[in-house]
């Protein structure tokens, strides 16, 4: 089930898209302020952003930009004002569609389908990554036709970070993506995997440096080979 995060500071408003998007089978999570996204974001996953544009504590210009640095899930802006569409567009901070106020309910999920359909046809077309290959099916790792002999978590670990090239993910994010059954999980396990998943990479690829710590904050998949 895919999770979208509604930004937004007008309660019935998000009330209203939170009803619509349960009934579409979406689970969904409400912020109404723009400096709390972040953090949340950091600590939990989430397939698409609905973010208004006036928000108390940080608009959603900035929280957009923000949200770029470590994360390329879709974003649609929501605005007030019509004029302000050509705004944001001609700001090129990173969103990936816009809808304006007043706007029907069956739209919002019209294209919340219609950005993470895109979403799934891209991960289709491209399933390769820096030379890595992922068969979820059979849970089997290749890098340039080398197999990579993972365990299940090491893979799962693996299909995480690749998933986003550039995100850096905090431990928290990868306890709750990896280990569902909620079991309690310390952050030295987590770097215990992520180090064994570097041996094995570097038995296949011994030059490659792909798996980056980010002090304080996690780890993210990157080749700046």
């Amino acid at each position: 089930m895919s999770k979208v995060l509604i930004v937004e500071d007008e309660p019935k408003l998000a009330e209203l898209m939170a009803a619509y998007l349960e009934q579409a089978g979406y689970e969904h999570h409400h912020i109404d302020r723009g400096d709390q996204v972040i953090d949340y974001l950091k600590n939990n996953q989430v397939d698409l952003m609905l973010l208004d544009l006036m928000l108390p504590g940080l608009d959603g210009v900035e929280v957009c930009k923000q949200v770029r640095q470590f994360s390329g899930m879709p974003i649609i802006m929501v605005t007030a004002k019509a004029e302000e569409i050509d705004r944001l567009i001609g700001l090129e901070m990173g969103a990936d569609d816009y809808v304006c106020k007043p706007f029907s309910p069956r739209e919002i999920v019209a294209r919340v389908k219609a950005n993470l359909r895109r979403v799934e046809l891209d991960q289709t077309e491209a399933p390769k990554t820096d030379g890595f290959d992922l068969d979820a099916d059979r849970l089997r790792a290749t890098y340039k036709g080398e197999l990579i002999d993972l365990t299940t978590v090491e893979f799962q670990l693996l299909q995480l970070l690749i998933k986003e090239p550039g995100r850096v993910f905090g431990r928290d994010l990868i306890m709750k993506s990896i280990y569902t059954d909620s079991r309690v999980v310390s952050d030295r396990t987590i770097d215990s995997h992520i180090k064994k998943l570097r041996k094995k990479i570097a038995v296949v690829a011994p030059e490659l440096n792909v798996i980056h710590s980010v002090y304080g904050a996690g780890y993210r998949f990157e080749n700046n080979d």
